[in-house]
C-alpha cells in the first residue's frame, strides 16, 4: 500500500454509496453510463461482489461493480472500474481489484475473473493485464460483443479478457 492509498478504506458499497457511484462513472468520460438507478441497485444487490474506496472522510473515490456469473459460479465478471479524477494514478484500480477478487475467491471461491474491455482503453488493459501478472494467471482475449451487436449506434466491440486460473 502506497503513501497515498493508506487514507483509502475499501469496503462493500452501499445504496447511499449509489448517487456517488453514478457521479464517478459519469466524470470518467470512458465508461458506459448506466441510469442511476442501475448504481442504486447494483449497491444493494450486487454489494457482496463489488467494492468501493472510500476517503478519510468516508466517501466513495473509486469503485468496481462486479457480479458471479450464473453459468461459471466459480467466475467474478468485473462491470466497471472507475476512480475519481482527482485520485487517479495512485493505483487506487489495482487495490480494489486485488482487494475484491481476494475476498470473492474467499466468499464465493472464486478462481477467475472475466471483463470486457473496449480497444484503446489503455487504463483498463493494464490494470488487467498486471493483475494477471501479479497473480501469475493466464490472460486470454476474444471479441464477446462485435459492433454490429450494439442496436444504439456506433460502439466499439467489446472485447473479453478472461484471467485464470486464480490459486484460492
Amino acid at each position: 500500500m502506497t503513501a497515498a492509498q493508506a487514507d483509502l478504506r475499501i469496503d462493500r458499497p452501499a445504496v447511499a454509496d449509489g448517487a456517488a457511484l453514478w457521479r464517478i462513472a459519469k466524470d470518467s468520460e470512458a465508461l458506459d453510463l448506466n441510469s442511476s438507478y442501475s448504481y442504486l441497485l447494483w449497491c444493494r444487490d450486487f454489494a457482496g461482489t463489488s467494492a468501493v474506496a472510500r476517503d478519510e472522510h468516508g466517501e466513495p473515490v473509486g469503485f468496481i461493480t462486479g457480479y458471479i456469473r450464473p453459468d461459471r459460479p466459480h467466475t467474478l465478471l468485473v462491470w466497471q472500474v472507475a476512480v475519481d479524477d482527482t485520485y487517479r494514478g495512485r493505483g487506487i484500480a489495482a487495490s480494489l481489484l486485488d482487494g475484491l477478487v481476494a475476498r470473492v475467491g474467499a466468499d464465493y471461491g472464486v478462481t477467475g475473473v472475466e471483463t470486457t474491455i473496449t480497444p484503446g482503453n489503455t487504463a483498463s488493459e493494464r490494470l488487467f493485464g498486471s493483475f494477471a501478472e501479479r497473480h501469475g494467471a493466464a490472460l486470454e482475449r476474444e471479441v464477446l460483443f462485435p459492433t454490429s451487436l450494439f442496436p444504439d449506434g456506433p460502439h466499439d466491440p467489446e472485447v473479453l479478457y478472461r484471467i485464470g486460473p486464480l490459486s484460492v
